[in-house]
């Protein structure tokens, strides 16, 4: 890995003057922030669509493998996510902070995050019964469709927040 000093760019919140950082790390952790999009909206997308369909054993089974590549693509949105604004590997975490579509972008991945309460609580209990050889209840399943939807449209603006922060927009 090679190391190098990156001049400050404040006025598109570059790393901070005298900085080291990691080219690989940098492109590692946008990497992983992408793929994280590319996971996540195809599985809630393949969740809502499964929860709409036919909900026998393969039809659950479709359901619940959609919900854990949400999961995984939640995991790796959060994780690079925190990384990339404390860590100030791309800008500066005072830009971040200081840009109010950084922070719509928050308030959109909040509710994201409150409407993934239902999904867990009832997807645990259809594991649950599913491990005890029960038939799990589905009766939930249009509203949980819904929900996968809306958070579906919630990711697509927080992409737009984010290109909008990728093109300097927001900043004080």
């Amino acid at each position: 890995m090679v190391l190098r000093n990156r001049a400050a760019r404040a006025d598109i919140g570059g790393p901070l003057p005298g900085r080291y950082d990691v080219t690989a790390l940098r492109w590692f952790l946008a990497w992983g922030h992408l793929l994280g999009l590319g996971i996540g909206l195809g599985a809630v997308w393949a969740r809502s669509l499964a929860l709409r369909g036919r909900l026998d054993a393969d039809g659950i089974r479709r359901v619940l493998t959609a919900d854990t590549w949400w999961g995984v693509a939640a995991l790796l949105w959060i994780a690079t996510g925190v990384w990339r604004l404390f860590g100030a590997t791309e800008k500066a975490t005072d830009y971040y902070l200081s840009n109010h579509i950084f922070w719509a972008k928050m308030v959109l991945l909040l509710g994201v995050l409150i409407m993934e309460v239902r999904p867990i609580v009832t997807f645990a209990g259809w594991r649950k019964a599913l491990a005890r050889g029960a038939t799990p209840d589905t009766s939930t399943a249009p509203r949980l469709a819904r929900v996968s939807r809306a958070q579906a449209i919630t990711v697509v603006l927080m992409v737009l927040a984010a290109a909008a922060m990728a093109r300097g927009i927001g900043g004080r």
